[in-house]
């Protein structure tokens, strides 16, 4: 749904680049959908699903079970598989649009169709785990900048070297408190951290 919503809305706007009214779009959606979530916090029974509201909308693997595992597997499985197939095509989503047509595929279908696979696996993941941030922002900027642009690598990369900062991070948050600090804010601090960190040091792919 707001996926949709932010290319609904992105097409309407009339000011800047495609990018920047995508970005723009998406902004206006999640304020909307953040104002959505208060109301749903406002009226949420105060002792039952307000904190599990709450710890939802910070993240965390410590209420996940294998049945919810097994539930979320097949989909995120079949979008991250067909993002793999395409990986050689998503390359050329780094050329301009008229490039990209000459060489026979059409740059609007190829950027819907990519979109559209990661945010099912993304919203997937999150249905189950909940908001962890950072990670999805943090961990392909690093892998670009490790391996380069070629998606057939920062593709399987991304998806290792997530789920391995994921695991560090869910012990940190369970050893550093008494109680477990919710994931998303771990991930949050640290996924800032190491954004910057490799983003001002310019580390990159030879």
């Amino acid at each position: 749904m707001a996926l949709v919503a932010s290319y609904a809305i992105s097409s309407a706007i009339r000011y800047g680049g495609r990018i920047l009214r995508l970005v723009l779009a998406g902004l206006a959606v999640s304020a909307m959908f953040s104002a959505g979530v208060g109301v749903m916090k406002y009226l949420a029974d105060p002792f039952k699903q307000l904190p599990e509201l709450t710890f939802w909308l910070l993240g965390g693997l410590s209420g996940v079970v294998w049945r919810d595992i097994l539930y979320m597997t097949p989909l995120a499985a079949t979008a991250i598989a067909a993002l793999f197939i395409i990986r050689w095509r998503i390359n050329l989503l780094t050329l301009d649009d008229d490039v990209i047509t000459s060489l026979g595929t059409d740059p609007r279908r190829l950027r819907a169709l990519a979109v559209t696979l990661a945010v099912i696996a993304t919203a997937t993941v999150t249905s189950v785990a909940g908001i962890v941030g950072w990670i999805g922002l943090t961990v392909p900027h690093i892998c670009r900048k490790l391996f380069g642009a070629e998606s057939s690598k920062v593709i399987p990369a991304s998806i290792l070297l997530g789920a391995t900062l994921m695991i560090i991070f869910d012990d940190v948050a369970r050893a550093i408190s008494p109680g477990e600090i919710p994931l998303g804010i771990v991930t949050s601090f640290m996924g800032a951290i190491l954004f910057v960190f490799f983003l001002s040091k310019g580390v990159s792919h030879e």
